[in-house]
């Protein structure tokens, strides 16, 4: 009944979900996802079209220079590490994979600055595989609903989700927590007065 619940909210708040990430292909998505990490997806759409404006091909973006990708990532955050992510993801998928990026999980985890919920977004949106990706949002969502407990690491939430939410459910359910964990129940100031599921969370009575 509580899961049920949850759904049927997600579902009349977010409807259809979209990442909302722009990308072109396969290798334009996984670089947004490493890209977004500690940083707003907005402020990723900033960098990305230029990016791949000024880099036509994996050959290009391969024998950039660094200090020209640091420039562009900068506004991202971390951009030392992110602009050797994406010369290096560039390389291997040239040597190793034919400039696809691979559906398996596991070889994408291997790849520069890729883990386990930046392999999980990818393959859920771009190859439509069922899984629920944990970011901040997801995790700080399911927590207050108390779908996980507050001391969990993010695979346990991730995993505690899969038990709780029907497999067919795993990706649109994945992208609507993000959204309302983005715009609904944020970090600070969470919009609870009018939230449907106050009855089931944590947070309630700590918006004034």
């Amino acid at each position: 009944m509580k899961n049920e619940k949850i759904i049927n909210y997600l579902d009349e708040l977010f409807p259809n979900p979209k990442c909302e990430l722009t990308y072109f292909n396969d290798y334009s998505l996984l670089m947004a996802i490493v890209l977004s990490a500690q940083c707003t997806d907005k402020r990723v759409n900033m960098v990305t079209p230029i990016i791949f404006k000024k880099y036509k091909s994996l050959e290009e973006l391969s024998n950039a220079d660094v200090k020209d990708l640091e420039d562009i990532i900068r506004p991202v955050g971390s951009f030392r590490k992110k602009s050797v992510y994406l010369k290096e993801i560039a390389k291997l998928l040239l040597e190793k994979y034919d400039g696809k990026v691979p559906i398996d999980k596991h070889l994408l985890e291997q790849f520069p600055g890729v883990g386990r919920k930046t392999a999980n977004v990818f393959l859920s949106e771009f190859y439509n595989y069922t899984a629920i990706a944990v970011d901040t949002h997801v995790d700080r969502v399911s927590k207050r609903l108390k779908l996980a407990y507050s001391n969990d690491s993010v695979n346990k939430v991730e995993e505690k989700l899969m038990k709780k939410f029907p497999k067919d459910k795993w990706a649109k359910l994945h992208l609507q927590l993000v959204l309302f964990g983005r715009y609904y129940c944020k970090a600070i100031k969470p919009e609870c007065t009018n939230c449907k599921l106050k009855d089931l969370c944590r947070y309630k009575g700590r918006d004034k």
